[in-house]
């Protein structure tokens, strides 16, 4: 895969720093249980989701840097919708009614 500039700014990314997701994807929160401190919650583990917005510029995986793992490599965090009735069956509430987290991209599956 090669490397291409970017159609606004004329940059060339680096591998691995497009973003993967578009807003509308529908992603998977990924069901991992890694030893140590991850920053994604328990409860959002499993969970569908659609991508609101990708954050940019690309970011440093703060989880892998915390262990000395990262090497500088960078990927995009993602503000993911989950929908309350995901989280909690039997919600009450509007079916439109959706929790808002951002997300690393290693944490997402296409689905």
């Amino acid at each position: 895969m090669m490397a291409t500039p970017s159609r606004s700014t004329g940059i060339v990314l680096a591998l691995g720093e497009a973003p993967i997701f578009a807003a509308g994807d529908r992603v998977r929160v990924s069901m991992r249980f890694p030893v140590g401190h991850y920053r994604v919650p328990l409860y959002v583990r499993g969970k569908s989701a659609v991508v609101e917005a990708v954050m940019e510029p690309a970011n440093l995986d703060n989880e892998e840097e915390g262990f000395g793992r990262n090497a500088g490599s960078k990927l995009h965090y993602y503000r993911v919708a989950i929908p309350l009735t995901e989280l909690w069956p039997g919600y009450a509430g509007s079916p439109r009614d959706s929790l808002r987290i951002e997300i690393f991209e290693t944490w997402l599956e296409r689905i």
